[in-house]
């Protein structure tokens, strides 16, 4: 769920990039929902971060820091 997440608010920060106060509302909302899906993770904070300057949009941050919390952090699927 969180991967899924992830993906779409990557790809629409692709596409809103230049409206930089939306681009600050989804990622601050992105960011408050892994909150709730993953807990109280720190690897959060550095996607935020890196989503808050100018042209890294264009890169899948989101997804990069879902899957390092994924590995590193032994998260489990529920099935």
């Amino acid at each position: 769920m969180a991967l899924g997440l992830a993906a779409v608010s990557d790809f629409l920060s692709f596409w809103i990039s230049f409206a930089l106060p939306i681009q600050w509302l989804l990622d601050l909302g992105t960011a408050g929902l892994l909150f709730l899906i993953l807990g109280r993770r720190w690897a959060l904070l550095p996607g935020l971060v890196a989503e808050a300057i100018p042209g890294v949009g264009v890169f899948p941050v989101w997804v990069l820091v879902v899957v390092s919390i994924i590995v590193h952090d032994e998260i489990k699927a529920y099935r």
